[in-house]
């Protein structure tokens, strides 16, 4: 094998953005906090539900790409993808696209038969709502970072179609604040880095109206989980009065998000966590900190 072959695979790699499918970790959520993770083989349901998701999601940006590649070929960062570089042709593109769904319709219809159909429909939405984007929401203000949160809303919903289990009203209250704190945080890190005009929507936003909402939202997302996380340590279960210490966690962790998008960061979520090891360092503690209080003291008998 030759090195053109190579680079040809890592083009494909670096068209999918595998970096990104830990938005995906979202689907673990709903059961995750209802301490049923390690139950009903629940964990393998996840593990499958997350595969399938992060296989449609690649298609997804796939598609984007395509959409955009005239735009991207102006922009000062997105002129390196390979559509947009010309390292991937389109009809290339597109067969990958139409591989990667068939590919998470077949992991999703086999493993997951019991829920085939509710699935299927949840997936669908998350299409849906990626189409509404690219045709056109993402030149509304207000509504393109509406359907942004609403791809995360989408991935926790996925997570409890495939585990049967409720989402909480906490839980969807603090990932539909935290969602739009992410999302505006996005266009503000565009807004203060893009000089191209690639991205028409910022011409109807300002950085006052990013930073009023950011922190509006900010705000909510950590009033909400702080209420989320009073009340479940006063239900009495085994261990659970110490999940209130999660919340300074949770505080530190939104400074430290906000201090790098503030500081010029990348406003693209990922591209934020990744590019600060003391945010990955902090995110891991939280979420060690929270797995352990919801499951040892049952795994311990305690």
């Amino acid at each position: 094998m030759n090195k053109s072959f190579f680079s040809k695979i890592k083009s494909y790699i670096k068209l999918i953005r595998p970096h990104h499918c830990i938005k995906n970790f979202l689907v673990f959520l709903p059961v995750m906090f209802s301490g049923d993770l390690l139950k009903d083989g629940n964990l393998f349901r996840c593990i499958i539900g997350f595969a399938a998701f992060s296989l449609l999601s690649f298609s997804v940006y796939v598609l984007n790409d395509i959409k955009d590649v005239e735009n991207d070929k102006r922009h000062s960062v997105k002129r390196n993808r390979p559509i947009a570089c010309g390292a991937v042709s389109i009809p290339e593109a597109v067969v990958i696209a139409v591989l990667l769904i068939v590919a998470s319709a077949a992991v999703a219809a086999f493993f997951l038969t019991d829920i085939a159909l509710k699935g299927f429909l949840v997936l669908g939405a998350y299409v849906i709502i990626n189409a509404v984007y690219s045709f056109g929401g993402k030149k509304l203000p207000v509504l393109d970072v509406t359907l942004l949160s609403l791809g995360f809303i989408i991935r926790m919903v996925y997570g409890s179609v495939v585990t049967g289990t409720p989402i909480s009203e906490w839980l969807f209250l603090t990932v539909l604040s935290m969602s739009y704190f992410l999302g505006l945080g996005k266009r503000r890190g565009e807004s203060m880095r893009q000089a191209d005009g690639t991205r028409e929507v910022l011409r109807f936003y300002n950085k006052n109206f990013f930073d009023k909402f950011m922190y509006v939202f900010m705000g909510l997302s950590i009033a909400f989980y702080s209420l989320w996380a009073v009340s479940v340590s006063q239900e009495g279960q085994k261990g659970m009065s110490l999940f209130i210490w999660t919340v300074p966690v949770v505080i530190v962790i939104c400074m430290k998000y906000s201090l790098d998008i503030e500081s010029g960061g990348d406003g693209d979520p990922v591209e934020v966590v990744f590019s600060d090891k003391i945010l990955i360092a902090l995110i891991c503690l939280y979420a060690l900190s929270a797995l352990g209080i919801i499951y040892l003291p049952g795994y311990l008998h305690i």
